[in-house]
Formats: structure tokens, C-alpha cells, sequence
């Protein structure tokens, strides 16, 4: 259901988010740990800058940390920037007359998994991913999953 852009934006929020306060950690290396490429990760990362999630520091013993704590990045602050979250809030047709009281086909079934969705990507914080095992959880689950 995640683009790959999205999937490598929370695993690099979930890198920076086990980083000890005042730490940065560099784009090559965040880029190494979780799989993407560095020039990619660069970019994504200026764009989670730009909506207050993530910040840069130039020079010897810069790179890039969170802009505020773990607690306060909900996983839908994450994936909004990289993905148009919004959109999976409608019809899953795309039908502009689907609503409760007009319903297209699949409205009753796509509504529960939707509503499910986002239940867990406005409830599940940052933290929330780092404290049931962070990225290396998440490999595992990948590797699981496929």
C-alpha cells in the first residue's frame, strides 16, 4: 500500500529517532542503514525538513536529526509529505457521489479497512515504532513478508 519513498521515509525517521540528543547522522549513512540511495534518501530528506520533521547541520559532525521529539511525529506526519495520504480518505473508486447515504459497491468494505488505516497512522507515533523494535523489527517483518 506504501510507495517505496514512503517506506524508506520511515525508516529513515526510525534511524534518526535512535539517535542520542544532539546527535546528527549523515544522508550516506542513514541512506547505507536502510537500504536507498544516498543522493534519493538526500532529497527526501530536505523535503521532511520542509515540514518541521527532520533538521540539517553543515559541518564537521553534521548531518541530519529529528526537529522534534519522536513522541510528536505521528506516522501520518511521515507520510504525508512523501505520499497524498488525503486521497485514501474517499472513494476507493474514485467516485466524487460515493458517501454513506450513496454508496458505490465497495463502499462498506473499503471504509472499514480505511477507517483501520488511519486509526493506526494518526495513533502510531514515531516512538511508538522505535519502542517495538525500531528498523531492525521492520526488516523482520519484511523479510516475513515476503
Amino acid at each position: 500500500m506504501l510507495s517505496k519513498t514512503a517506506v524508506h521515509a520511515v525508516r529513515a525517521m526510525i534511524v534518526l529517532a535512535t539517535l542520542e540528543p544532539g546527535r546528527y547522522e549523515g544522508a550516506a549513512s542513514i541512506a547505507a542503514r536502510v537500504g536507498a540511495p544516498a543522493n534519493y534518501l538526500g532529497k527526501l530528506l530536505q523535503g521532511l525538513a520542509r515540514q518541521g520533521l527532520v533538521v540539517s547541520q553543515k559541518g564537521l559532525g553534521g548531518g541530519w536529526a529529528l526537529g522534534r521529539p519522536a513522541e510528536r511525529i505521528r506516522l501520518v506526519d511521515i507520510l504525508e509529505p512523501v505520499e497524498d495520504v488525503d486521497r485514501w480518505r474517499g472513494c476507493f473508486l474514485g467516485q466524487s457521489g460515493c458517501s454513506d447515504e450513496h454508496p458505490c459497491h465497495v463502499h462498506e468494505t473499503w471504509a472499514g479497512i480505511r477507517d483501520r488505516f488511519f486509526e493506526f497512522v494518526d495513533g502510531t507515533t514515531l516512538a511508538d515504532l522505535v519502542a517495538h523494535g525500531g528498523l531492525e523489527r521492520l526488516a523482520d517483518m519484511v523479510k516475513k513478508g515476503s
